[in-house]
């Protein structure tokens, strides 16, 4: 049999079709039930996408059904149909199952699920913790008050404890600033964690051998890539992470544009400032050879974006051979 999943936050819509492609089934079940609707087809194939909570899902089919995970952004005769509703999914991924034209998205291991909540998790504390900053940044613009204050910093903080607002303004900011430092404390624990990870793992010791890859940076590499034995080349890795430049050809010409930007921003900007710090901070020999001498040719921001690349298929490269970072053409 083959089954296709259209899987939403309570339930999912299923269509089960034979080998003939026939329809077997159409039947909407309770997430929690799914287990007992998997033992009714065990041994059969199975196909959903890749959505916001389908790590449980694919693990509790996955004890009784061979399943796989879909790309969302590749199913285009789904995200293309003119009509699009819940059994219209599930029998199109149960007859793309079928004829084996399912896209397959990467599934996480156990480790690797763990360390993508830790980096996120702690970004997304970062970025609530921004959004108190830059209220606290309005109120004062509201009250014409033009001093540079910086509400992360504890010098910040002492002078915004201090400030005298009017109501009920002035309950709003002491709010504000309590928010700030429990986040704070959130954000600190989660780093504790995240550094005590990092140091456990052989994949990020090797990356933290790179001069300007911090625990955090190793780990979110790490988390976002996976498996690095999914990726048969460096190019992979580097399309993957969207650094890759977009090639148009037309003819006897050929135009390299920007890079395309798919996949994950935030390992792009992690790259990007880990390679900052590895040539102005760190003086890298080998990034900052590659660095000085492209932005000679083009711009500095050009450059880096470049040497973020270099980085990564240097990272790739390490984690396939198990080395430390020992680049080419510099003495030890």
């Amino acid at each position: 049999m083959f089954i296709g999943i259209d899987v939403h936050k309570r339930y999912s819509q299923i269509a089960v079709l034979d080998k003939n492609g026939e329809i077997v089934e159409e039947v909407r079940v309770e997430n929690a039930n799914l287990d007992d609707f998997a033992q009714q087809y065990a041994g059969s194939k199975a196909a959903l996408e890749a959505t916001s909570n389908y790590y449980h899902i694919h693990d509790t089919l996955s004890a009784y059904l061979d399943v796989t995970v879909a790309n969302p952004g590749e199913l285009k005769l789904i995200s293309d149909s003119d009509k699009k509703t819940d059994r219209v999914d599930a029998k199109q991924l149960a007859r793309m199952l079928r004829l084996g034209s399912v896209p397959e998205s990467y599934v996480p291991t156990d480790e690797v699920r763990q360390a993508r909540a830790l980096v996120r998790g702690r970004q997304k504390l970062v970025e609530n913790r921004t959004e108190y900053a830059n209220k606290i940044h309005g109120l004062l613009s509201d009250h014409g008050i033009t001093r540079e204050v910086k509400p992360l910093s504890v010098e910040g903080r002492e002078f915004l404890a201090e400030l005298s607002l009017p109501a009920p303004w002035d309950a709003l900011l002491e709010s504000y600033l309590e928010l700030i430092q429990v986040l704070t404390e959130q954000i600190e624990s989660l780093e504790a964690e995240i550094e005590e990870r990092a140091g456990s793992l052989k994949e990020t010791q090797l990356l933290m051998t790179i001069p300007g890859v911090s625990y955090f940076t190793a780990l979110t590499i790490y988390a976002e890539l996976g498996e690095i034995s999914r990726f048969d080349r460096a190019k992979e890795v580097v399309s993957y992470v969207g650094l890759n430049p977009i090639i148009r050809e037309s003819g006897d010409s050929r135009f390299e544009g920007s890079i395309s930007k798919r996949g994950s921003g935030r390992v792009r900007w992690l790259l990007v400032q880990a390679s900052y710090t590895a040539v102005h901070t760190c003086e890298d020999e080998y990034l900052s050879r590659f660095y000085n001498r492209l932005a000679r040719k083009k711009n500095s921001k050009t450059a880096i974006v470049a040497t973020a690349r270099k980085l990564l298929v240097s990272m790739y490269h390490m984690l396939d051979r198990e080395e430390v970072y020992d680049p080419p053409g510099v003495s030890a």
